[in-house]
């Protein structure tokens, strides 16, 4: 490992920071921890590595799994892994020079106009680490637009969302966060009413919402536009084959969670952050633009158009700091829009929504076992049982490795026995019979 910096400038430094050592700077953290003593086996040759991760494989159990919440099981085509995985695309970094990035610029260009025409928006980038930054920025877009403080939501967005909002905003003590209320699990023009006001910069919904249910966004959006107020939609792109888009919901900035595009759950990512915009607001945009243009002799060409990134100008002035290239996971999500096509799309929202229906049908005929909310839902609802819905889980994991949803009792406390569960195109009539099957014997 090579450190620059010489004696003076660690001095130079512990001394801006106010401390006299370094071991000062690290004295909280406890003594084990520092200098660890490692008792690591023998090393393996390539052949023996190869076999003991073999074995320690035959451990893992295949789970049938129910569970949703924002990261989802969904079919990759084969043709995604073999086409990211050239040289060419895998390698490939922040293409700074456009002369030598005409490839990865354009897969950026088709990205972006795969986004918005999924998103009936106007404009997209391709920089948004995942579904909860971009929501976060664009609540940031709106505060800087209206020099308003207060953001309104709906109780109903992704709990997740809302953490990783509040974090970017947590500098500040100013800013005021308010949840509109909800009946019967979804936001109405009543319970809007009750929080709207001149002071909001702006407000979000989240449809299909967190739990699953579908709003009704363009009576939503037109009642937050009437006010001059700015309406951001974060959107699952697996539904838009079916539902509505932001753009016909009347939404200023659109966002999402591009995982279900293509890309596998991999403990947690990388994901994708989809993030569009209406054309006025697009100099707001965080991360980079690629644009469409022609060269000298008249040849197309591809070239980064806009950049509102600290890394190209003053940070005082940028957007975001948000500066990891996307562009892989972005191309995914290109490939996979490109095989299925509109309506390939809406067959795959109809296979989801399909799918949920079948669940909750079966689910509900178990006697005690109810509907929480009455709204029509997506791939996800949520159910209310007769017992601790942790407990049920656990039990159901161990026994039948079935993972039968989320509980909802640690988000929402009072909810009590709640479950969401989400059924996707992955899941046959013979899972879904299994589910009921288990959850039936063992409650």
């Amino acid at each position: 490992m090579y450190l620059p910096h010489t004696e003076k400038d660690k001095e130079e430094m512990l001394k801006a920071i106010g401390v006299s050592s370094f071991e000062d700077l690290v004295k909280q953290i406890p003594s084990k921890f520092l200098n660890p003593e490692y008792n690591l086996p023998e090393g393996l040759d390539e052949v023996q590595a190869a076999r003991h991760i073999q074995k320690l494989s035959e451990k893992n159990r295949k789970t049938l799994n129910f569970l949703g919440a924002g990261a989802y099981e969904r079919y990759i085509p084969a043709a995604i892994n073999a086409l990211i995985s050239r040289g060419e695309f895998l390698t490939a970094y922040t293409p700074y020079q456009a002369e030598s990035s005409q490839g990865t610029l354009q897969t950026i260009y088709e990205y972006q106009s795969c986004m918005c025409a999924l998103y009936g928006m106007d404009c997209s980038n391709a920089s948004m680490y995942d579904g909860a930054t971009s929501l976060a920025e664009a609540a940031r877009a709106a505060v800087r637009i209206t020099g308003k403080k207060k953001i309104i939501y709906s109780a109903a967005i992704n709990p997740q969302y809302l953490k990783v909002m509040k974090t970017y905003f947590a500098q500040s003590e100013e800013y005021e966060f308010i949840a509109c209320p909800l009946e019967d699990g979804k936001v109405t023009l009543a319970s809007l009413d009750k929080v709207l006001d001149e002071r909001a910069a702006c407000f979000i919904l989240q449809t299909p919402n967190f739990f699953g249910l579908i709003e009704d966004g363009e009576a939503i959006g037109k009642a937050v536009k009437e006010k001059g107020i700015i309406f951001i939609v974060s959107a699952d792109p697996a539904s838009l084959g079916m539902l509505k888009t932001p753009g016909e919901m009347g939404a200023d900035f659109a966002t999402g969670e591009g995982q279900s595009l293509g890309l596998p759950l991999s403990y947690g990512g990388p994901y994708l952050g989809i993030f569009t915009c209406a054309k006025p607001l697009v100099r707001q945009m965080p991360g980079r633009i690629v644009g469409m243009t022609t060269d000298k002799d008249g040849k197309r060409g591809f070239v980064l158009t806009l950049q509102a990134r600290e890394q190209h100008i003053r940070r005082d002035k940028a957007s975001s700091n948000i500066c990891s290239n996307e562009a892989l996971c972005a191309l995914s999500a290109t490939i996979y829009a490109t095989l299925l096509g509109p309506s390939g799309l809406k067959e795959l929202a109809e296979a989801n929504a399909g799918a949920a229906a079948a669940a909750a049908e079966k689910l509900t005929k178990i006697p005690g076992i109810k509907k929480t909310f009455s709204g029509n839902f997506f791939n996800e609802f949520v159910i209310t049982l007769p017992c601790d819905a942790d407990k049920l889980r656990e039990k159901i994991l161990e026994k039948e490795n079935i993972d039968i949803g989320l509980p909802l009792k640690t988000l929402f406390p009072e909810m009590g026995n709640a479950l969401l569960v989400c059924a996707t195109e992955t899941k046959t009539e013979e899972d879904i019979d299994r589910l009921a099957k288990a959850v039936k014997e063992n409650l």
